[in-house]
C-alpha cells in the first residue's frame, strides 16, 4: 500500500511515516514510478508502535527490541519481559521523583535554594 493509504488506515501522518522508514521502524520498497510501497502488516506494526509509545517506550527502545519480538518463538511471554524491564525503571524513575520531591519541599519557605527547613 502506498504512504498515502498507510497514513489514512493508522492516523499517523506521512512525515512520521517517512521519519519511521527513516529510523529503521518501518520498510517500504520502492516502486518503479518512486512511491512507497508497505506491506499490509505495516498497519498492525504502527499500531503497536503507537500503543508502546503511550505505555512510555522510546522510539529506539521499540526498534531495538521490534526484530527480537517479531522472532521471538512465544511473543507473548517476550512482551511480557519487555514490560517486566519497563516497570523496575518505571520504578527507578518513581523513587528518584521522590526523593527530588522530598528535596524540594524541604527547601519551601527557605527563600534560599540552598537552606533546607
Amino acid at each position: 500500500m502506498r504512504i498515502g493509504e498507510l497514513a489514512a488506515r493508522t492516523g499517523a501522518t506521512r512525515d512520521t511515516i517517512r521519519f519511521y522508514e527513516k529510523v529503521g521502524l518501518v520498510e517500504g520498497r520502492r516502486l518503479p514510478n518512486g512511491y512507497r510501497d508497505f506491506a499490509p502488516e505495516t498497519v498492525e506494526w504502527l499500531a503497536y508502535v503507537r500503543t508502546a509509545q503511550t505505555l512510555g517506550f522510546t522510539l529506539a527502545e521499540i526498534a531495538r527490541h521490534g526484530a527480537e519480538l517479531r522472532e521471538a518463538p512465544d511473543s507473548a511471554q517476550a512482551l511480557s519481559a519487555l514490560f517486566e524491564q519497563k516497570i523496575r525503571i518505571v520504578d527507578v524513575r518513581m523513587a528518584e521523583l521522590a526523593a527530588l520531591r522530598a528535596e524540594l519541599a524541604g527547601r519551601v519557605g527557605t527563600g534560599c535554594p540552598q537552606r533546607t527547613t
